[in-house]
């Protein structure tokens, strides 16, 4: 019986993911990034519910927390530093504004690529350019498959494509041509590392500027500090800016704010720098003949709702079963059915996010931090509710179907 083989886009987390789950159950795997290299920077990111259950049966879930960032919570804080709330990190797969497992991006692409290499094929530094699908009716008429032009120029033939990318995926827009997948949600996030000073602690700081402006500081466990300065903003295309441009606007935007302000501003020169336009990808269908999506290009909540990796190592699990299990048809129809209530779960936003914990008025930013310090306290903590509701996503919010186990790499 021939092998089955994939072609995956992109080398973050959902593609590796999809590679080790389908490398068990024998199917032949390649996956292309554009990027030369394997990407070991990014921010902090959580995995919860659903999506640490499927990091146990992949195995990496103790890799996972020897790579923990240390994040021990969350604290909100005036301008001048000064505590209005914390609130501990998660004991549980899915808690907490800080989950219990909390890890850079890049440190959780690496565990799963490194434990896939010896059977997928990684092609770096290359793209898909072009798709041409071909299904033939009889037999004798040549095998079905997908063609790939690379942008290198080499052609090749593939049983199934997956596009793992991101939100603003331009190989989806080859196999999706007319569709508008991105929702705006007028917001953008600049991320940067900033060098760690005896100031900073193990806790995920957050300052609420006003004027819909808020900067964070999150430690790593690299001995930096990962940081963000984040505004709402109605004008389109910042993101698109060159690098100058978009230091120029970070620098005006926040050139009144107090608190880590003036040291982030001041790293902008030298320091790595990720300026993206917050967003949620809304597809009608996640497959189109032998081509599917996964992740972000599929289904990106945004980074507001605490699920995208969940959704990614989730996505992978199920659509890497299904393909198992059944011919690709139905097993695109049935991965959609699986994780389509999850998604419309994962986003449903908190009521008024972004804008609640950027607050654009003096009113709104005073009534937050009242609520804030009336949610930190020790009596509400033992009820619950506020901070369970917005802290909370909605991870777990699926029932993982069971499939043939799998024959897993040597970790």
């Amino acid at each position: 019986m021939r092998t089955p083989t994939v072609l995956i886009s992109g080398a973050s987390i959902a593609g590796p993911a999809l590679a080790w789950w389908l490398n068990g159950y024998g199917w032949r795997t390649t996956v292309v990034e554009r990027f030369a290299e394997l990407r070991e920077d990014g921010q902090n990111i959580d995995i919860r519910g659903a999506g640490r259950e499927v990091a146990r049966r992949m195995g990496i879930e103790d890799a996972v927390r020897a790579a923990s960032t240390g994040e021990t919570g969350t604290e909100f804080v005036d301008s001048t530093g000064t505590p209005l709330a914390r609130f501990a990190a998660g004991t549980s797969d899915s808690g907490g504004a800080t989950a219990e497992l909390e890890i850079l991006r890049g440190q959780l692409s690496r565990i799963i690529v490194e434990r896939t290499r010896d059977r997928t094929e990684y092609v770096f530094g290359n793209r898909i350019v072009s798709l041409d699908e071909h299904e033939h009716e009889g037999e004798g008429e040549g095998e079905d498959g997908v063609t790939v032009t690379f942008a290198d120029g080499a052609i090749r033939t593939f049983d199934i494509v997956v596009i793992a990318e991101g939100l603003r995926s331009r190989t989806r827009s080859l196999v999706f041509p007319r569709v508008d997948a991105v929702r705006e949600l007028g917001f953008y996030i600049a991320y940067l590392t900033v060098a760690r000073t005896d100031d900073d602690t193990d806790l995920w700081r957050w300052h609420s500027a006003g004027r819909g402006r808020s900067i964070t500081l999150r430690p790593d466990n690299l001995g930096t500090v990962r940081a963000t300065l984040a505004f709402l903003s109605d004008v389109r295309g910042l993101d698109e800016l060159d690098r100058e441009g978009q230091t120029t606007v970070l620098r005006r935007t926040f050139a009144d704010v107090g608190w880590a302000a003036p040291r982030v501003l001041a790293a902008l020169d030298d320091a790595p720098l990720y300026f993206d336009a917050v967003g949620q990808a809304r597809m009608p269908s996640w497959s189109s003949g032998r081509v599917a999506l996964l992740g972000d290009t599929a289904y990106c909540a945004s980074p507001i709702s605490g699920m995208s990796t969940s959704l990614a190592l989730t996505g992978a699990y199920v659509l890497a079963g299904e393909l198992a299990t059944r011919p690709h048809r139905t097993a695109f129809a049935r991965y959609e059915e699986v994780m389509r209530p999850y998604v419309d779960r994962a986003q449903k936003l908190p009521p008024g996010a972004p804008r609640i914990a950027n607050p654009r008025s003096r009113t709104g930013l005073a009534a937050m931090n009242t609520v804030l310090r009336i949610a930190g306290t020790p009596a509400a903590a033992r009820l619950g509710g506020l901070a369970s509701r917005f802290f909370t996503p909605p991870a777990d919010a699926i029932d993982l179907p069971d499939y043939p186990p799998v024959l897993a790499p040597s970790p």
